[in-house]
């Protein structure tokens, strides 16, 4: 068939086909042996590798794989198993910690990222026989049915209390908006950390009313 005179000098499948040798000699020279040295990074793995963690006041010495994640390496690694497993996601909260004093969530942030860090744990809360007051005042408030994600809501709200002592109920909702409450306790939490406000919280029935509702935006971290 004759080429029309205002058909282009390459066809679609011309096209396609250097683009698919350009990605295949990208994928080899960025695989070849020295790459890592010529872009400067210090590659490591994929075996176990010495990572060594700072997590709630003490060394921990493990051998990982560097694409394992903190809430499996205190997991199934170090037994520290207060905090819990939700979504895998990073999106329900239940395996917040805080980390250099940001909450994160450990299902999404690798562990050897954390090196030299400090991580605190819902595990290192409790002093003795002594809960840390967030603690108790989740005790005392009932903010808790399956107690699943309890871990996570109270390393978020130790969190937001450090960063803000005196938080006003929008601080509240909004550095707990991280967190997810299957069972509908919201406002029994937002009850036990407005206790603990120095600004002496209130808790009106509107703020309740909001407080009961899922909080879905993702404020709270960092």
């Amino acid at each position: 068939m004759p080429k029309r005179k205002d058909e282009p000098g390459f066809s679609r499948r011309t096209f396609l086909k250097t683009v698919g040798a350009g990605g295949v000699a990208a994928g080899v020279l960025g695989s070849a042996p020295g790459a890592d040295a010529q872009s400067g990074v210090n590659a490591v793995g994929p075996g176990a590798v010495p990572v060594t963690l700072n997590v709630n006041g003490r060394s921990l010495r493990l051998q990982i794989e560097p694409r394992v994640t903190l809430l499996d390496a205190l997991r199934m690694r170090a037994d520290l198993t207060g905090n819990k497993r939700g979504c895998d996601r990073g999106a329900c909260g239940a395996c917040t910690m805080i980390v250099d004093g940001r909450t994160v969530y450990a299902c999404s942030t690798l562990a050897i990222e954390v090196q030299g860090k400090k991580i605190r744990t819902v595990d290192g809360l409790a002093s003795g026989g002594t809960l840390h007051p967030v603690q108790q005042a989740f005790c005392d408030k009932d903010a808790l049915m399956c107690g699943f994600c309890t871990p996570g809501f109270v390393m978020a709200s130790v969190g937001l209390l450090e960063k803000h002592p005196n938080a006003t109920p929008e601080q509240i909702k909004k550095g707990l908006d991280g967190n997810i409450c299957r069972c509908g306790t919201f406002s029994r939490v937002f009850e036990a950390v407005a206790s603990l406000s120095s600004r002496g919280t209130r808790t009106s029935a509107g703020d309740l009313e909001d407080a009961d509702a899922p909080l879905t935006e993702e404020v709270h971290r960092g």
